[in-house]
């Protein structure tokens, strides 16, 4: 998109590049949005299609925008090379576009992979056993669509032309909405249960009014704080969550004072055990949910200060063809899908042998090791740095950084490699522990929360950056990360802080996971009468 926007509407870098800024960061915030409508009052099947809808209006506005001559600049002048800057009108269009996949990405992706774990019945063990192998299949679908973009949308944007770059993915997209809405007959629909947000508010209301009640410590636990099964069936079709001792500063949201009425509860002075066990599951989920921002930080260079390295090594496969940077993410994707397709065919078959469990390790096991693996690729990076910059000082090129240094720019596929393992460790186990363990009628609410800290750590990512070039400056002109000559800064500083980082995280999050308390359902009877077994891990596979 960076090259549309500096080649087609003439905008400065700067100014392209805070606008795709602007834009991603529109785009991780709006899922929240969606969330919300969908567990709220819309349900997830038409979250979705509305916001299908809307996404593929904003392709097919940007698709013509890309079409129509007007509605973008002339060509350079190719004899004073001057171009043309976009006008506010089709800057407008551009803008309006944007927004509207903003906005319809907000619907999509928080309620696609939830709609879609929704098909496997939870209180169905043999159905539970495959919800794991869905969201490794939606990754792989997801990653493989990328590689695909990467590679076959990117050859057609450059080679045929924007028109057909940008609308081979609007078609494709109004062909999957026709093929989603028409399968409609055949989906198990959750219906809606109420904002989850209000009743988090509620909770936390209801406690704050009664922090000077007398808490109930005695022995019998929660028995003595208020319960309503009519009030809570709508967000517990599955099973209600029972009284847990931690925060039990939030129990005091449910208990029974002499001013409540326990028939028609005011939900803003009296909370059930139910709904306060959702506030307390959310609140620990939190630590999980922050551990995993710094691998996004690390990701994220591989756009950045690797594309860099990369234009500067040799990218030539043949005499005549040379590797685009760009593309170097190949590995990336291809590393990821690999390691997706091994994990699902090799290696959870031998591990649920060690483990018995049905999906070979747990979740919380598998985010462990993908911060492990994502902690290598960035130490790797560092040291790939040095050998590339001490092959440019043999070769006499440190300070001709636009000349091509004699080494493969396969020297930085192992670091690309790793980051594509480490994502399908960490990214697929982030979407699991979200869906698993949010409270049943939030679960559009768990994967908005793995898309906002994909934002977080972009934008930790930028904040690092920022900080590092601003105080590594000398005050001879060197600097850990020049704007001018990579050859003579000190990137590895750079990768070797964030494998720092990384691995203080990786101690914070083994401390969370180890003391972290899975939530406790107590799963409806079976028609037969029969009680079902409790259907979350609740001890700590970590």
């Amino acid at each position: 998109m960076i090259s549309y926007l500096t080649t087609q509407l003439h905008l400065p870098l700067t100014k392209a590049a805070n606008t795709l800024t602007n834009f991603g960061g529109t785009a991780a915030m709006t899922p929240l949005l969606g969330a919300f409508i969908a567990d709220a009052f819309a349900g997830r099947f038409w979250t979705i299609t509305a916001a299908s809808i809307i996404y593929q209006i904003g392709m097919i506005s940007l698709t013509i925008s890309a079409v129509v001559p007007k509605l973008r600049p002339p060509t350079c002048d190719g004899k004073t090379r001057t171009c043309e800057e976009a006008d506010s009108g089709q800057l407008a269009v551009l803008y309006v576009s944007l927004l509207l996949t903003a906005l319809g990405s907000g619907g999509i992706r928080p309620c696609v992979v939830s709609f879609g774990a929704d098909q496997f019945d939870e209180n169905d063990p043999g159905q539970k056993t495959a919800t794991w192998k869905f969201f490794n299949w939606y990754y792989f679908c997801m990653g493989a669509s990328i590689l695909v973009a990467n590679t076959v949308i990117v050859y057609v944007q450059d080679n045929v032309g924007w028109g057909w770059g940008l609308g081979i993915p609007a078609i494709a997209m109004a062909l999957s909405v026709v093929a989603f809405v028409f399968g409609y007959p055949l989906y198990r629909v959750v219906d809606p249960a109420g904002s989850p947000f209000t009743r988090l508010v509620q909770v936390a209301a209801a406690a704050w009014r009664k922090r000077k009640v007398a808490g109930c410590d005695g022995g019998g636990g929660g028995a003595l704080l208020y319960e309503n099964e009519s009030i809570d069936a709508p967000i517990s079709v599955g099973g209600k969550l029972v009284h847990t001792d931690s925060m039990k500063f939030l129990d005091k949201a449910a208990i029974v004072t002499e001013k409540d009425n326990p028939k028609s509860p005011n939900l803003w002075q009296l909370s059930t055990v139910h709904r306060v066990e959702e506030l307390k599951t959310l609140i620990r989920m939190g630590p999980i949910w922050a551990a995993g921002i710094l691998l996004i930080t690390a990701a994220a260079q591989q756009n950045t200060f690797s594309l860099q390295q990369a234009k500067s090594m040799n990218r030539h496969l043949t005499a005549n063809f040379q590797i685009p940077p760009a593309s170097m993410s190949v590995f990336t994707q291809t590393s990821m899908l690999s390691t997706i397709l091994l994990y699902d065919r090799i290696f959870v078959p031998i591990a649920r042998r060690f483990t018995g469990l049905d999906r070979g390790i747990s979740f919380l096991t598998r985010i462990g090791i993908g911060f492990v693996i994502s902690l290598l690729a960035t130490l790797a990076a560092g040291f790939i740095e040095l050998r590339r910059k001490s092959s440019a000082g043999a070769h006499g090129l440190l300070d001709r950084p636009h000349e091509t240094i004699p080494i493969s720019v396969f020297w930085l596929a192992p670091q690309y490699c790793l980051h594509g393992m480490a994502e399908a460790f960490m990214s697929i186990g982030h979407l699991e522990f979200f869906y698993d363990q949010a409270p049943e009628s939030m679960r559009s609410t768990a994967p908005a929360l793995f898309w906002l800290s994909i934002s977080a750590g972009s934008y930790t990512s930028t904040l690092l950056i920022t900080l590092v070039h601003k105080y590594s400056a000398g005050p001879d002109g060197s600097n850990w990360l020049p704007d001018d000559n990579l050859n003579r800064g000190k990137l590895e500083y750079l990768y070797w802080l964030i494998t720092l980082l990384q691995f203080l995280n990786l101690i914070y999050y083994v401390i969370c996971a180890k003391f972290y308390t899975f939530k406790p359902v107590q799963l409806r009877e079976l028609d037969d009468g029969r009680q079902k077994e409790d259907g979350v891990e609740l001890t700590g596979h970590v």
